[in-house]
């Protein structure tokens, strides 16, 4: 890791998707990177499960120990528009290559073999290529109803070595899994990446010590959308109907190794939102402590990542 670049542009877009459909929000994205790429972007974060979309709000017909018909239904039309890897995922490859930029993206992911669904996070290099692909460790409550635990270790804890550092992410409410996070913080994370659908103040807490604990950049990334986006085709209409009116608010930011807000949250609006970062921090900012360098005892606390990565036992 010698010779790192020392300024990084960075863009976060907090979109829209088009719920439920794979291919309009696919194109959409592809835009987005795009524009971002235009302005100077090098490394573009996408928000979770941004690909078709996270379904708030909705049950699929689930209760305890039943299911309905009409569930089922719509939970078919979300697994119809689910992203098979790397097959769905060409045109953001080809976008990445030609922004030549990193780009992060979350998707809700199908396995083509055995129909189970995964809420995944890919990171594509520069060159177009997959360099990452993460899958959600611990789905939270009702979230077990649609994804999946994640259990191929390779896509536990993948790190990807950047020009400014390695990279790696946690999604969403695996950031407040400390051991979770002791994995990135072991294998070096740099640039901490953590999309997610929380758009309440305490999260905003969570993101601020992440970055101190770390001593790293976080890249806090959700998204916007509304009640009336959701497709009026699906069955479940009387959950929809109790939503609030702007359902998903965003709150976005960049925070510094520091816990300092690079770009403040932005709130109740798509946007694309830059920063030039200053990778000098996260060196300088562990000087008094590294969490898992200087600041640790391994003599008397033991770590261990089941990932296959003997180098971080």
């Amino acid at each position: 890791m010698k010779n790192l670049k020392k300024q990084l542009r960075a863009a976060i877009v907090q979109a829209s998707p088009v719920l439920f459909d794979k291919k309009a929000t696919i194109d959409k994205v592809v835009r987005q990177i795009m524009e971002a790429g235009q302005n100077g972007a090098e490394l573009i974060v996408f928000p979770e499960s941004l690909i078709p979309c996270y379904p708030y709000g909705l049950t699929f017909g689930f209760t305890v120990g039943s299911r309905n018909e009409d569930g089922r239904k719509d939970w078919k039309v979300y697994y119809d528009n689910a992203v098979v890897v790397p097959d769905d995922t060409i045109s953001i490859a080809a976008a990445a290559k030609k922004a030549h930029a990193y780009v992060s993206i979350g998707v809700t992911e199908r396995d083509p073999i055995n129909c189970s669904l995964y809420c995944s996070n890919l990171i594509f290099s520069p060159e177009g290529e997959l360099v990452s692909l993460h899958r959600k460790i611990k789905p939270t409550g009702a979230e077990r109803y649609i994804w999946a635990d994640s259990h191929v270790p390779e896509t536990y804890f993948p790190m990807v070595d950047t020009e400014w550092g390695r990279m790696g992410s946690l999604i969403c409410w695996e950031n407040y899994m400390p051991l979770a996070r002791v994995a990135l913080y072991e294998k070096g994370v740099a640039l901490y990446l953590a999309p997610n659908t929380n758009d309440n103040p305490e999260w905003q807490d969570t993101i601020k010590h992440i970055a101190i604990e770390g001593h790293c950049y976080v890249f806090n990334v959700d998204q916007y959308f509304t009640k009336d986006m959701y497709p009026s085709t699906l069955l479940e209409q009387e959950e929809i109907s109790r939503l609030k009116d702007e359902t998903c608010i965003g709150g976005s930011c960049i925070i510094d190794p520091y816990g300092h807000y690079v770009t403040e949250p932005v709130w109740n609006k798509e946007a694309i939102i830059y920063a030039d970062l200053d990778m000098d921090k996260v060196p300088m900012s562990r000087m008094e402590f590294d969490a898992t360098g200087h600041y640790s005892r391994p003599d008397i606390l033991e770590f261990y990542i089941n990932d296959g990565d003997e180098e971080f036992e």
